[in-house]
């Protein structure tokens, strides 16, 4: 109990709704849970992703661009349904700054911001080249984390609301990731450390993408809805009339 109060107090009303629901199972935990090993939390995070079929969240976002601490603030929806193969369909709706829209059948992307009445479209395939592909593959690779990334705990294991805080480094650096961190929910891992089944499937709670020029993107994610039967419909996306299709 004490731990979904602290974790009320810190997160906005959706976050606290989204606690409540996972309370039952909250007070089965003990009191003074023992931190998790890096193995335990890694297996919590890749084993969750293996029984993941779609996740909905919303999520706030602030990206830093280094040198000259400019920032800028977003935020919005995503969904994403995985798919055979291993790859995944995914959609960003963000309302700020302005909006658009990021939509993936798993074959095609499509950026559309409604102000430019334009739509870019590109194969999943180019989009990913070049090493594109491994800055979103927390979200579309999470069973095969480790396979990707080096990881450590970071400095501080746990932050003050007990969720864990790792350190990825990945395998094959590219300009657009250097580095990521992610924020792990410390619920999550007891429960995984109790029970020995990924109870909570998308147990992440925050991520930082850094490039390699030091610019940091930052997401933080609430109201986290996993296996809900989300439609292939979502993630199809339909050209509105008069808007311009530039195709990459």
């Amino acid at each position: 109990m004490k731990r979904a109060v602290l974790a009320s107090a810190r997160w906005c009303v959706s976050v606290a709704i989204m606690t409540l629901l996972f309370l039952p199972s909250l007070l089965l935990l003990p009191v003074a849970a023992v931190a998790a090993e890096l193995k335990t939390v890694v297996s919590a995070l890749e084993q969750g992703y293996r029984t993941l079929t779609d996740v909905h969240a919303t999520f706030a976002q602030r990206s830093v661009i280094a040198g000259i601490d400019r920032v800028q603030k977003g935020a919005g929806e995503f969904s994403l349904r995985k798919v055979p193969g291993g790859s995944a369909m995914f959609r960003f709706t963000y309302t700020k700054p302005q909006k658009q829209e990021i939509v993936c059948n798993g074959k095609t992307v499509w950026l559309h911001v409604p102000d430019n009445k334009q739509v870019m479209q590109m194969d999943t395939k180019a989009l990913f080249a070049g090493g594109n592909g491994i800055a979103i593959s927390y979200l579309t690779g999470l069973g095969e984390l480790s396979r990707d990334f080096t990881v450590t705990f970071a400095k501080e294991r746990q932050d003050k609301q007990g969720d864990y805080l790792l350190e990825l480094i990945p395998k094959k650096p590219s300009a657009v990731l250097a580095k990521l961190l992610l924020t792990i929910s410390g619920n999550g891992v007891e429960q995984f450390q109790q029970t020995g089944n990924p109870v909570v499937p998308f147990p992440v709670v925050g991520s930082t993408v850094i490039d390699a020029g030091g610019n940091r993107t930052t997401m933080e994610f609430s109201d986290i809805r996993s296996n809900k039967g989300i439609s292939p419909s979502r993630f199809t996306f339909k050209v509105p009339a008069g808007v311009e299709v530039i195709k990459q």
